[in-house]
């Protein structure tokens, strides 16, 4: 799903390995679902997998990855 393109975007971003950004998208999205209110956390599966709203998400987390990347 788009769970893959996500990860897939980290790693061209950031250079980090395939495992390590599947890692971190996970807790990124756990992360999202414990803070959010139940209804916008229920929306993340869907947004996640929606290829327009994936779109949108890219650029705030290439400068997201961009910003962990350099701390390496």
């Amino acid at each position: 799903g788009t769970m893959n393109e996500l990860v897939d975007l980290v790693v061209k971003k950031t250079g980090i390995p395939q495992a390590t950004a599947q890692q971190a998208v996970q807790v990124v999205v756990d992360y999202l679902k414990k803070r959010l209110p139940a209804p916008v956390a229920g929306q993340i599966d869907g947004l996640l997998n929606n290829a327009d709203a994936m779109q949108q998400a890219e650029g705030m987390l290439g400068g997201l990855a961009g910003k962990l990347g350099k701390k390496k």
